[in-house]
């Protein structure tokens, strides 16, 4: 007995049984939502993953309260490490155990090799941090420092007197009077030391800029009595 065929099934909003065209369409139209439902799933999984993996990664870093703020590194061992290189003595004053030495080393730039500690200050009647740097700058075949080289390293101020301390003559830049947070030279001091030049600077205040300058020219004068 041959098998009887299903009467074509009459679609709703046609009110009639599709053509073959129109179920063509319709599975066209269907596998293509599908497939736009699916990538749109797979994206949201994707993101849901990546945001696991950047709170795993943030919960394995340690949270205390180190990083930058208790960076130091240790400015007269290095000077010592630096020194040979350098082909002299490197200036590495003592400064107050609540000082930071936050960065030390040779750099070169404009035909001048130098030396140079950075600190973040810490002013002992107010707390306040500021910042101050050491650079004892030198040429390779022991002519003067360029004074222009010179004064891009102190923001191109106009120099405004000179002083004596530690030995050492110095040439004093003071525009205390500019802005901290855009700048980093309220109060400089120039000097030289043999055929080297030395700047001391930073936006501390004077005085703990002139006790800087002190310890470098007695670290400088230790080094060579030895």
């Amino acid at each position: 007995m041959a098998k009887k065929q299903k009467p074509p099934v009459v679609v709703a909003e046609l009110g009639r049984p599709e053509t073959p065209a129109e179920t063509a369409a319709r599975k066209a139209t269907d596998s293509r939502l599908y497939k736009q439902r699916k990538t749109v799933n797979n994206l949201v999984f994707s993101l849901l993953v990546s945001l696991g993996l950047v709170l795993v990664i943030f919960l394995m870093v340690p949270q205390g309260k180190g990083g930058y703020a208790e960076h130091a590194v240790d400015a007269q061992k290095l000077a010592a490490e630096a020194s040979p290189s350098a082909g002299r003595d490197l200036a590495a004053p003592d400064v107050p155990e609540a000082w930071k030495a936050k960065w030390a080393g040779l750099k070169s730039s404009g035909g001048v090799t130098y030396w140079q500690i950075n600190y973040t200050t810490v002013d002992e009647a107010s707390g306040l941090e500021a910042y101050a740097s050491v650079v004892q700058a030198f040429t390779s075949d022991g002519s003067p420092v360029d004074e222009d080289w010179i004064l891009g390293q102190l923001e191109n101020q106009r120099p405004t007197g000179a002083e004596e301390i530690g030995g050492i003559d110095w040439i004093a830049y003071d525009h205390t009077d500019r802005d901290a947070d855009e700048s980093n030279m309220l109060f400089g001091l120039q000097g030289q030391w043999e055929q080297d030049a030395i700047l001391v600077y930073g936006t501390d205040s004077p005085a703990t800029i002139r006790t800087l300058a002190a310890g470098v020219a007695d670290s400088l004068t230790a080094m060579k009595e030895k």
